[in-house]
């Protein structure tokens, strides 16, 4: 692998925030940096905000929505994503429902909230309801992008009629945020070695357009220090909601660094620094063995760092940087 192409050597303080997973870093059109992730208790959704990346770190955290005590969206709120869309701010998040004799925490669903004010840590967050898709299954993970004038929605979700494999990546256009327009397409499923250990799991997509190209990364396999980023990419004049547009690095692309000991990286996103340089931001953990059930462990730590472009235009992430 060649090393990164990277404009310049700024580091960042990493952990860049502690116990905050599935993070993700978005630098709204008026400068200001928003930042959401998955917090341990699995119980509500939290934005900070700042004039700066690097105010984010110690920027007061809000609390903007917090799960319901039965019925759905009750458990396991999992990997929000705050975009701002047609000048309104939307919340996409997975949730189960509420302990109960008869509920079941584990039936995940996807989920959107909008809120039309200028500041998504203010205003009234409403539910759009569940994103329903052609198969009621196990969903989660949903991110989303616009290119050539549509809006794309992609997920994570449970086939049953694909014994072994826990989920794969699917991709829609909407009609709006919360509404599928037609028939979702799979663009990838787990089936190399390194995305099938412990679980056969493709999950956590986020998208980048560059140089003529749709990119969709996604973590795979389990939790622990297995846990890694793959790389899908398409040709930006083709049909994204044709399978065969899409083709997959056949190794991932980020990936455990025992020798710098940054463990199971992934679920991550994209964002800007001040100048415009990307930046990716995903969870890891410091130490490769997990005690007890890895859902009860608060260490998948969000990390940033600087990655470049290699000459044939691909993403370059590097290596997982040391913790500073």
């Amino acid at each position: 692998m060649t090393p990164p192409i990277v404009n310049d050597n700024k580091a960042f303080a990493n952990p860049f925030i502690l116990e905050r997973a599935d993070p993700q870093i978005l630098r709204h059109t008026d400068g200001r940096y928003h930042f959401t992730a998955t917090v341990p208790a699995y119980d509500r959704i939290v934005i900070r905000s700042a004039d700066s990346l690097a105010g984010l770190r110690d920027a007061e955290e809000t609390t903007i929505w917090r799960r319901h005590a039965e019925g759905a969206m009750g458990s396991h709120i999992w990997a929000p994503e705050l975009h701002w869309i047609d000048g309104a701010w939307y919340v996409y998040f997975a949730a189960g429902e509420a302990e109960s004799a008869t509920a079941d925490v584990w039936r995940i669903r996807m989920y959107v909230l909008e809120n039309r004010s200028a500041d998504p840590r203010e205003g009234e967050w409403v539910e759009k309801g569940q994103i329903r898709t052609p198969i009621d299954s196990f969903s989660l993970d949903a991110t989303t992008f616009a290119h050539r004038g549509r809006r794309y929605l992609c997920w994570a979700q449970h086939n049953p009629a694909l014994p072994g494999t826990n989920t794969s990546l699917y991709l829609a256009e909407l009609a709006d945020p919360w509404t599928l327009a037609g028939d979702p397409v799979e663009i990838s499923r787990p089936e190399l070695p390194w995305e099938t250990v412990r679980f056969a799991v493709n999950e956590g997509p986020y998208a980048i357009v560059r140089g003529g190209r749709v990119f969709v990364t996604y973590s795979a396999a389990g939790t622990g220090a297995e846990y890694c980023v793959g790389l899908l990419s398409a040709d930006a004049e083709a049909d994204l909601l044709d399978a065969a547009s899409w083709s997959k690095s056949p190794v991932p692309v980020f990936a455990t660094d025992a020798e710098h000991r940054i463990f199971g990286p992934g679920h991550n996103a994209f964002t800007v620094d001040e100048e415009g340089r990307d930046l990716l931001v995903f969870h890891a953990r410091a130490y490769a063995e997990i005690e007890g059930d890895p859902l009860d462990n608060p260490d998948r730590h969000c990390r940033v760092q600087p990655f470049g472009w290699r000459p044939d235009g691909t993403p370059d992430f590097g290596r997982p940087l040391p913790e500073s």
